[in-house]
């Protein structure tokens, strides 16, 4: 592979992608998600997608070139934000159908290290209701398959989870987490004035943009828009990224084990 530590898949081309598998490189990638929605007067619509792909190129970057990251789709399930215009929304069975098929499609190609990395609230509860089944498919799939011996003992269905999950081999390791999952509570409550995060459009959120997307602030309107808004510090958004990013790349590191 040519010198290079690109990390976003989509400004590679296939030659350079191939030639990273031949070698060894991204055993692991993060699928970024999050949301096109308003962010009251102060903050740009891409918010989510943007906070959640900035953590994952940064951690990507630490961990080169043991991963790659992918945006497969930038708008998330925000209906709950319809009301002000410029907002987008996916339904949720539309939006986890392409989350889905973008982790199969890196799984085909031998990516067995898949962390869905997300920026918006909104995207949570639906992942983690299928999440389990998304496992079970994929490693039934791609894992190696039971033994004769296995199989004669399996009687119900949680034996069979239970064995296709905990194979030495099961074919994947896919993980879902928003980017401020990986923050530690305590650190966030030291930085954070309001102690609350993430929130929408406030402290923590605008923070974060202060310092790591400083052209989706406005900052003149963001007192009007949010009283914790107007808390909010670059530096507090660069002790907050940067918990984020380690966090997510100790993840990625406990999953290339």
């Amino acid at each position: 592979m040519e010198s290079t530590r690109e990390v976003r898949l989509e400004k590679l081309t296939r030659r350079e992608f191939r030639q990273a598998l031949e070698v060894g490189s991204f055993k692991a990638a993060i699928i970024a998600t999050g949301s096109i929605e308003q962010h009251l007067e102060h903050l740009a619509f891409p918010q989510d997608i943007a906070s959640s792909t900035y953590v994952a190129e940064k951690a990507a970057a630490l961990l080169y070139p043991d991963v790659v990251v992918a945006v497969p789709i930038s708008i998330g399930i925000a209906e709950h934000h319809m009301h002000f215009p410029g907002t987008m929304s996916v339904k949720p069975g539309s939006w986890l159908a392409v989350v889905f098929d973008a982790v199969e499609s890196l799984v085909r190609h031998g990516i067995r290290n898949v962390l869905i990395l997300n920026g918006h609230g909104g995207n949570v509860a639906p992942v983690e209701g299928v999440i389990q089944q998304w496992r079970l498919h994929l490693t039934s799939t791609f894992g190696n398959p039971l033994s004769a011996e296995t199989s004669e003992s399996i009687h119900t269905h949680t034996d069979y989870t239970e064995a296709l999950l905990d194979r030495d081999n099961p074919g994947l390791d896919l993980r879902f987490n928003s980017y401020w999952d990986l923050i530690p509570d305590e650190l966030a409550k030291e930085v954070l004035d309001s102690g609350e995060y993430p929130g929408h459009a406030g402290e923590f959120e605008t923070s974060f943009a202060l310092h790591a997307l400083p052209d989706n602030v406005r900052w003149d309107h963001a007192e009007a828009s949010d009283p914790d808004a107007a808390r909010a510090t670059a530096e507090k958004g660069r002790a907050l990224a940067n918990a984020a990013i380690e966090g997510t790349a100790s993840l990625l590191r406990d999953m290339l084990k």
